[in-house]
Parts: structure tokens; sequence; C-alpha cells
């Protein structure tokens, strides 16, 4: 379940200045390709865990899988509302996999250079080449999750078209080269299901299969989901979330585990700061956080 935005560090970055870096941290950072010196990305690293509906994480690493020397991993995408997990889906299973992971947020904004590489002035006035997370995951053969990927545009989609077939590379028009895919790399997209998002070509849709639906979970994977968020919760407040997100989904609505999540949370802090009652603090922040409307499911 998702629900935080991350924060990509590394125990280099944590530890000390870069100038104090080590020799092997060093090495990690930059990588030179024909010539061509990459600053390359930090992993990513969080606190997000998947609760539940293993089925999922089966479908994404048979999807991952190769079986034989001469096959090629799939590129899934991963579907579904806002919220539900995608991403966290993605991310603990190719930690379980004991990878590093990389991710990509992509905007309606994002341009293929970003994609790939981006030219940038170093103190030295001279350019200098930054990797970009997916190519940085391509590099050092680990995982690149494009989040939100039907919210960039075709050009976006082109340039990574090689990559996503048996050629597996990318071309950088700005540094000049091309960057082959580790063996171990592997890919995939989540797409939430809403109007602000693009349509995806038909020529990028064959190349990034299968699709897994992730869908709201079940009232045990639910309360276990916000359970392992919210672990310092009172029993109370969990019991009324859960009630209200089972409620919603039954009526069609589009509330997910991570709204229930920030209903929940905002509610212990008025219990703990304003010393509300637990039912009086739920249904206000239920009010305060998801609109007048939500209240509806609160009974």
């Amino acid at each position: 379940m998702s629900s935080s935005h991350t924060k990509s560090q590394t125990k280099s970055k944590s530890k000390s200045p870069a100038k104090s870096q080590s020799k092997s941290d060093t090495k990690r950072a930059t990588l030179t390709i024909d010539g061509v010196q990459l600053q390359l990305a930090h992993p990513d690293e969080f606190q997000h865990h998947w609760v539940g509906q293993e089925e999922l994480v089966k479908q994404l690493r048979a999807a991952w899988l190769t079986v034989d020397p001469l096959d090629l991993p799939l590129h899934p995408r991963l579907v579904g509302k806002p919220g539900v997990g995608k991403t966290s889906l993605a991310y603990a299973t190719a930690r379980a996999m004991g990878r590093e992971v990389y991710l990509f947020q992509a905007t309606m904004d994002t341009r293929p250079e970003d994609l790939i590489i981006t030219p940038v002035i170093a103190d030295n006035q001279r350019i200098k080449y930054v990797a970009s997370p997916l190519v940085t995951a391509m590099l050092r053969g680990g995982v690149c999750i494009l989040d939100e990927g039907n919210r960039m545009g075709e050009k976006c989609w082109a340039s990574l078209a090689p990559l996503l077939d048996a050629r597996r590379y990318v071309e950088s028009l700005v540094a000049g080269i091309k960057i082959k895919a580790h063996e171990q790399f592997r890919f995939c997209a989540t797409m939430n299901e809403d109007a602000s998002t693009f349509e995806i070509p038909e020529y990028i849709q064959s190349r990034i299969q299968p699709q897994i639906l992730v869908d709201f979970p079940e009232t045990e994977e639910e309360y276990r989901i916000l359970k392992d968020n919210l672990p310092f919760s009172e029993e109370e407040i969990l019991q009324y979330v859960v009630d209200f997100l089972q409620r919603a989904h039954r009526n069609g609505e589009r509330y997910t585990v991570r709204d229930g999540i920030n209903v929940a949370r905002y509610a212990l802090k008025l219990i703990k700061g304003n010393g509300e009652h637990p039912l009086r603090a739920y249904k206000l922040s239920l009010q305060m956080i998801l609109g007048e409307e939500a209240v509806a499911y609160a009974e």
C-alpha cells in the first residue's frame, strides 16, 4: 500500500558529503560509456510493504522471470485506481528479489531526455551528463518503476520503444551514445484509471505486457494494510476506517486504502492533540480529508 512520497537515499549520501565519499562509492556514482561520463542516480529506499493479495506478487515475479538463456523478461503494466498500491506492489516485489529499485515519476511535462540523460552545468562550467533513474537501473541491473506512465506523451514512449523489445537499448541524442540494458534489468509501469491520462500508443501497449489489475483488497487484507501502516493506531479508529472503505467499495466509490490511512492518521492527531472522542474525531477527519459526501458511508 502506497502512503508517502519517496526519497532517494544511499549510505554514502547520508553519512558524509560528496567530497569524502569512498572510492567504491565514487565508482558507483559515475560510469563512462563511449568516452562520455555519466552521473548515476541513487536507488530509492522507502518504507512500503505489500500486505495480502499474494497472487499479484506471483504474477509480477513471473513476468520478470526468464526461463532460458535466450528468453527475455516481460515489461508488465500495473493498472488500477490511484492509491490501491500499484507502486508498493512493484517496489516490495523487487526488493524481495534483492534488487535495487529506481522510481521515475512520469508527468505531462516529461521529455524524452528526462527519461534518458539530462545535461547540466557543473561547477567548472563544463557540461555534466546525468543519467535518469531508468538509465541507472539499466546500467546497474536494477528494477525501474515508471510511475503513472500514462501521464506522459507519445514522444516519451517512442524513446523507450527499443528498450521494451528485443533490442533492449536506448539512445541519447543529447550525449550521442547508445546504452544497452544489463541482462538483469527489469521494468514495469504503473497506470492510473482516471481522466487526466493519455492513451498509450498501440505499438507501446504490445511492449508493456502483461496487464496486472490491482483492485481493492478484501476486508481482512484492508485491515492488515492499515495496521501495517499505522501500528500505533487505536483499534477503534482502524475498525471505523475499514468499515467505511468496505461500504464505499460496495457502492462503487473510488476511495482507497491511501485515503483511509490519511483519515485514520488525522483522526489520531485530533484525539491526541485536541482530546476529541474517537468517533467524532473519525467523522470530522473523514469530512475534512474526503469531503462531506464521504460522511454518508460513515454509518
